[in-house]
């Protein structure tokens, strides 16, 4: 019989640095994401880029992203969960000190593409592989964990640029202090690659692959023999049942758990959360009397902060609240938020305090996302599909979430370019609509579609799901187990 997951003894001696060292992609991840909103407008001056150009330039990352979750799905579920990690960390280092050292645009596009092949690969390997390795009870916070260090790794380009701007005037950081801004991704590459040696494989991944001594060995020093013998027999058993039932993404129980994970992914992103970690210090100087850089990085400082601590509180509470009473909480907040921007942009006559009052709804709304729909997302999308499918479910929904990603980082600059006909209409107001109108559609999916997942082993998701569909009924609500 299963043993109840809340009586778990977990041993977070040894689950939490494993799970920390996992999370240091993570952390790269928010870091090379994030670097571009302090360089994008020195890069801007230093080659000439036109709007459509400088949207590339922060883009082309998103596009190898896309690149890098298509080849590591098949990778995790054919050669393990820790495998695509290394690689992450190496094309960090590789994009870290091509972009410092790139003398032209292309260049720099090309090292800049790489890099976002390891986010791509990181944000899809980090989250699944810690939710393999956790136990159930604790499962929502140790993936939220991850999503600490994405916002702490693009809070940390926050400080790091502001830190360098502070070391020269205007020409010195056109031409050189861009370059130290990438460059300082140069260290924690190395660590990342080097830490990862001493972490063990993903149980469930070893299970899969015939090898049920080794993830006895690793399930016994996670929460001990009973928790050991318990989950082992639950994944032994989903095993054979995917076998049977075949492994093809395609296959008719997949349907719903791909279908709305590929919505959830799409929706994290098209609701516009990285127009503010990339073009944060462009919206301030837009909407603000000041024109120096440094005001519009002191104030992508207060962003990404306040995106951090508010990930902190969604860590504290996803186990405790669920899945999707934070989901539906923060996606009416960011809606709010976005519409009340939009309102400020279009009506106010002093521009001086709009910057002030944008900050205020920005801050609003970053709060909604951080204890919401940004980690609680990656938490769902890691629950919801299958062990034998979950890399190449996971990559599909994640390639989208980037696709989606690029073409909102894209399509800003091109939304919100002096002198167009939609900034002469609506004042630089017209993108939060289009997100608040985003935030409306994702309140509909969560509230019609998404099931409960807190308290439920991955097994048991996936049994639910596969029940679901040969009874051809909707999913079951996949209550918790009650405490």
């Amino acid at each position: 019989m299963p043993q109840n997951p809340q009586t778990v003894p977990v041993n977070f001696r040894y689950l939490l640095p494993i799970c920390l060292v996992a999370a240091l992609g993570g952390l790269l991840f928010g870091y090379d994401t994030g670097v571009i909103s302090g360089a994008i407008e020195p890069l801007t001056v230093k080659f000439a880029l036109g709007a459509a150009m400088k949207g590339w330039v922060s883009g082309c990352v998103l596009i190898g992203c896309a690149v890098g979750v298509l080849v590591v799905g098949g990778l995790a579920d054919r050669l393990g969960r820790r495998l695509p990690l290394f690689v992450s960390a190496a094309l960090f280092l590789a994009s870290a000190a091509g972009t410092a050292a790139a003398g032209g645009v292309w260049v720099f596009i090309a090292f800049r593409f790489l890099g976002g092949v390891g986010i791509g690969i990181a944000s899809m390997a980090t989250p699944m592989y810690i939710a393999e390795i956790a136990p159930s009870r604790v499962r929502g916070r140790l993936v939220a964990v991850n999503q600490i260090a994405v916002v702490c790794g693009i809070a940390a380009t926050a400080f790091a640029n502001y830190a360098i701007a502070g070391h020269g005037d205007q020409a010195w950081l056109i031409e050189h202090g861009w370059r130290w801004m990438f460059a300082t991704g140069i260290v924690p590459s190395v660590a990342f690659a080097v830490l990862l040696l001493r972490i063990p494989e993903s149980p469930r991944w070893l299970i899969e692959m015939g090898r049920g001594d080794e993830a006895s060995t690793i399930l016994t020093r996670v929460g001990g023999a009973a928790f050991s013998a318990s989950e082992s027999s639950e994944i032994r058993a989903a095993v054979t049942r995917d076998r049977s039932q075949g492994t093809s993404l395609l296959a008719p129980r997949l349907r719903r758990p791909l279908l709305l994970g590929l919505a959830l992914a799409v929706l994290q992103q098209v609701t516009g959360i990285n127009v503010f970690m990339y073009f944060g210090a462009t919206i301030f100087r837009n909407l603000s009397a000041s024109t120096g850089v440094d005001a519009g990085l002191l104030q992508q400082v207060i962003i990404n902060g306040s995106c951090v601590l508010f990930t902190l509180v969604a860590i504290a509470t996803v186990d405790a609240w669920g899945r999707k009473p934070l989901m539906l909480l923060g996606a009416a907040g960011m809606g709010a938020a976005l519409v009340a921007m939009g309102a400020m942009a279009q009506g106010a006559s002093n521009p001086a305090a709009a910057g002030g009052w944008m900050l205020g709804f920005i801050l609003v709304y970053i709060a909604a996302f951080g204890l919401s729909v940004g980690p609680v997302t990656w938490v769902i999308l890691v629950e919801i599909f299958p062990t034998a499918v979950r890399g190449r479910a996971l990559g599909l929904a994640t390639f989208f979430l980037w696709t989606a990603d690029y073409l909102v980082t894209q399509s800003f600059p091109m939304m919100d370019a002096d002198g167009s006909w939609l900034v002469r209409q609506f004042h630089h107001a017209f993108p939060f609509y289009v997100y608040a109108a985003f935030c409306v559609v994702l309140i509909g999916v969560v509230a019609g579609l998404l099931p409960e997942t807190k308290g439920r082993s991955l097994e048991e998701i996936e049994t639910d799901w596969s029940g679901s569909e040969s009874r051809g009924v909707p999913a079951s609500p996949l209550s918790p187990t009650s405490p």
